[in-house]
């Protein structure tokens, strides 16, 4: 896509998160690669208010062109991109369920098969930093070691992916899972899929879908 498609194309998956209820408000942020660089939403502006104008382009070195400030997270938008060149977009919301883990610096273990959709056997919870700061992306990127989705502790959820189509389809599976694992700990202790059956899907997931 051209910058100007991009720039739309993030606009309208901002607003398909707040859609889907993974994000409310001004809260949240998100990211395609774009040239040499990327294009990442502007800080403290909701979905609905922003404007193909307002997304701002950075570079790698954090250099930035825009008439708006970038989101304050842009730190592990940028390092993401830097250290795992098979992303092409990254979301960052503050879904509830993912949240409310993510609060109990919880990792989501391997409950159900579709953790494996995530990259591995488990959802890890990166440990708390504070918002926007490089110690908050450093330990997302440790966090997403092999993976494509994190919580963050006390804060939130992060996934990436190679589109933006991939990463709101993500982000939408990773909270279902989340809702699906709180309700299951209300009940009782969720029965756990052995290493094994987890390395018998992941081998699967390989496959799995349409090629593309």
């Amino acid at each position: 896509m051209k910058e100007a498609e991009l720039r739309r194309a993030l606009i309208d998956t901002a607003l398909a998160a707040q859609r889907e209820k993974l994000n409310r408000g001004a809260s949240g942020n998100l990211s395609v690669r774009c040239g040499d660089g990327f294009l990442v939403t502007p800080s403290g502006m909701s979905a609905t208010e922003q404007r193909a104008d307002d997304v701002v382009w950075m570079d790698m070195g954090g250099n930035v062109r825009g008439t708006r400030k970038p989101s304050s997270e842009w730190r592990f938008h940028r390092d993401l991109y830097v250290a795992r060149p098979e992303f092409g977009a990254v979301l960052h919301a503050h879904a509830t369920f993912a949240t409310t883990l993510a609060c109990l610096g919880r990792d989501i273990p391997p409950f159900h098969y579709m953790i494996a959709a995530a990259g591995g056997k488990t959802i890890r919870c990166a440990p708390y930093a504070t918002f926007g700061t490089q110690a908050l992306s450093d330990h997302a990127l440790a966090a997403m070691e092999g993976r494509k989705a994190c919580l963050l502790a006390n804060h939130g959820l992060l996934v990436a992916e190679s589109s933006l189509d991939r990463a709101l389809a993500l982000a939408i599976e990773v909270e279902s899972l989340c809702e699906q694992y709180c309700l299951a700990l209300q009940i009782g202790t969720p029965n756990l899929l052995p290493d094994a059956e987890m390395d018998v899907v992941l081998g699967k997931f390989k496959t799995y879908g349409q090629a593309t």
